[in-house]
Protein backbone atom coordinates (compact mmCIF):
# COMPACT_ATOMS: atom_id res chain seq x y z
CA UNK A 1 0.00 0.00 0.00
CA UNK A 2 1.25 3.46 -0.94
CA UNK A 3 1.97 6.24 1.14
CA UNK A 4 -0.94 7.99 -0.11
CA UNK A 5 -3.04 5.12 0.05
CA UNK A 6 -2.44 4.75 4.03
CA UNK A 7 -2.93 8.34 4.84
CA UNK A 8 -6.60 8.45 2.56
CA UNK A 9 -7.73 5.46 4.88
CA UNK A 10 -6.36 6.94 8.08
CA UNK A 11 -7.94 10.19 7.18
CA UNK A 12 -11.58 8.37 6.52
CA UNK A 13 -11.12 6.27 9.91
CA UNK A 14 -10.11 9.38 11.82
CA UNK A 15 -13.72 11.20 10.10
CA UNK A 16 -15.51 8.15 10.90
CA UNK A 17 -14.34 8.18 14.63
CA UNK A 18 -15.52 11.87 14.72
CA UNK A 19 -18.72 11.32 13.18
CA UNK A 20 -20.00 8.36 15.03
CA UNK A 21 -20.15 10.65 18.34
CA UNK A 22 -17.61 8.69 20.72
CA UNK A 23 -18.02 9.92 24.23
CA UNK A 24 -19.56 8.30 27.14
CA UNK A 25 -22.46 9.74 28.72
CA UNK A 26 -22.18 10.70 32.54
CA UNK A 27 -24.68 8.89 34.83
CA UNK A 28 -23.01 11.06 38.04
CA UNK A 29 -24.64 14.37 36.71
CA UNK A 30 -27.68 15.17 35.67
CA UNK A 31 -28.77 15.57 31.85
CA UNK A 32 -30.52 18.75 32.86
CA UNK A 33 -28.22 20.70 33.65
CA UNK A 34 -26.45 23.24 30.96
CA UNK A 35 -22.87 22.58 32.46
CA UNK A 36 -22.29 19.68 31.84
CA UNK A 37 -23.43 19.70 27.95
CA UNK A 38 -21.79 23.08 27.57
CA UNK A 39 -18.31 21.83 28.40
CA UNK A 40 -18.72 18.30 26.37
CA UNK A 41 -19.51 20.37 23.40
CA UNK A 42 -16.71 22.79 24.03
CA UNK A 43 -14.40 19.72 24.29
CA UNK A 44 -15.58 18.25 21.49
CA UNK A 45 -14.93 21.77 19.29
CA UNK A 46 -11.42 22.22 20.93
CA UNK A 47 -10.23 18.88 20.23
CA UNK A 48 -11.68 18.85 16.67
CA UNK A 49 -10.03 22.16 15.85
CA UNK A 50 -6.50 21.07 17.47
CA UNK A 51 -6.79 17.94 15.85
CA UNK A 52 -8.07 19.32 12.04
CA UNK A 53 -4.55 22.08 12.67
CA UNK A 54 -2.50 19.16 13.89
CA UNK A 55 -3.11 18.02 10.81
CA UNK A 56 -2.76 20.12 8.43
CA UNK A 57 0.76 20.92 9.74
CA UNK A 58 1.49 17.01 9.21
CA UNK A 59 0.05 17.02 6.40
CA UNK A 60 1.85 19.83 5.01
CA UNK A 61 4.92 18.84 5.99
CA UNK A 62 4.44 15.41 4.63
CA UNK A 63 4.17 16.93 1.20
CA UNK A 64 7.02 19.19 0.90
CA UNK A 65 9.13 15.88 2.19
CA UNK A 66 7.42 13.77 -0.66
CA UNK A 67 8.44 16.66 -3.31
CA UNK A 68 11.98 17.36 -1.97
CA UNK A 69 12.95 13.49 -2.23
CA UNK A 70 11.25 12.76 -5.57
CA UNK A 71 14.11 13.67 -7.73
CA UNK A 72 16.31 11.65 -5.31
CA UNK A 73 14.27 8.78 -5.93
CA UNK A 74 16.60 5.55 -8.00
CA UNK A 75 14.04 3.15 -7.73
CA UNK A 76 14.83 0.76 -11.12
CA UNK A 77 14.25 -2.34 -12.19
CA UNK A 78 15.13 -5.08 -14.88
CA UNK A 79 12.94 -5.35 -17.94
CA UNK A 80 13.80 -8.48 -19.88
CA UNK A 81 12.96 -8.44 -24.12
CA UNK A 82 13.72 -11.89 -26.19
CA UNK A 83 14.20 -11.24 -29.60
CA UNK A 84 14.94 -14.13 -32.23
CA UNK A 85 18.30 -14.55 -33.87
CA UNK A 86 19.99 -17.25 -36.18
CA UNK A 87 23.06 -18.80 -35.56
CA UNK A 88 25.72 -19.46 -37.92
CA UNK A 89 24.18 -23.39 -38.61
CA UNK A 90 21.09 -21.98 -39.33
CA UNK A 91 18.90 -22.51 -35.57
CA UNK A 92 16.48 -20.29 -34.47
CA UNK A 93 17.16 -19.09 -30.82
CA UNK A 94 15.61 -16.88 -28.14
CA UNK A 95 18.30 -14.83 -26.51
CA UNK A 96 17.35 -12.56 -23.42
CA UNK A 97 18.49 -8.72 -23.47
CA UNK A 98 17.71 -6.87 -20.20
CA UNK A 99 17.20 -3.53 -20.01
CA UNK A 100 17.54 -1.73 -17.06
CA UNK A 101 14.79 0.98 -16.41
CA UNK A 102 13.76 3.59 -14.07
CA UNK A 103 10.06 3.66 -12.15
CA UNK A 104 8.59 5.42 -15.38
CA UNK A 105 9.84 2.38 -17.51
CA UNK A 106 12.44 4.40 -19.20
CA UNK A 107 15.99 2.68 -19.78
CA UNK A 108 18.62 4.09 -17.75
CA UNK A 109 21.67 4.98 -19.21
CA UNK A 110 20.84 3.26 -22.43
CA UNK A 111 23.55 3.41 -25.22
CA UNK A 112 21.37 3.95 -28.41
CA UNK A 113 23.21 3.68 -31.88
CA UNK A 114 23.82 6.97 -33.61
CA UNK A 115 21.72 7.89 -35.98
CA UNK A 116 21.89 6.47 -39.74
CA UNK A 117 22.75 8.83 -42.23
CA UNK A 118 19.49 9.31 -44.78
CA UNK A 119 20.89 8.95 -48.05
CA UNK A 120 20.49 12.04 -50.39
CA UNK A 121 17.77 12.27 -53.49
CA UNK A 122 20.48 12.45 -56.35
CA UNK A 123 18.84 15.36 -58.84
CA UNK A 124 17.94 13.87 -61.72
CA UNK A 125 18.65 15.84 -65.01
CA UNK A 126 16.29 17.81 -66.90
CA UNK A 127 14.27 16.09 -70.35
CA UNK A 128 13.24 17.93 -73.01
CA UNK A 129 9.84 16.50 -73.61
CA UNK A 130 8.53 17.06 -77.16
CA UNK A 131 11.05 19.75 -78.46
CA UNK A 132 13.29 18.85 -81.25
Amino acid sequence: MKAHDRNLVGTIALLGWLVTGCSTPSYTTSPYQPGPQIGRAIGTGAGAVAGNAAGAVVGAGEGVVGGVVAPFDTTTRVVRRWHTEITPDGRTIQVPEDVLVDAYGRPVNRQYPPPQAQPQAQPQPATNFGQK
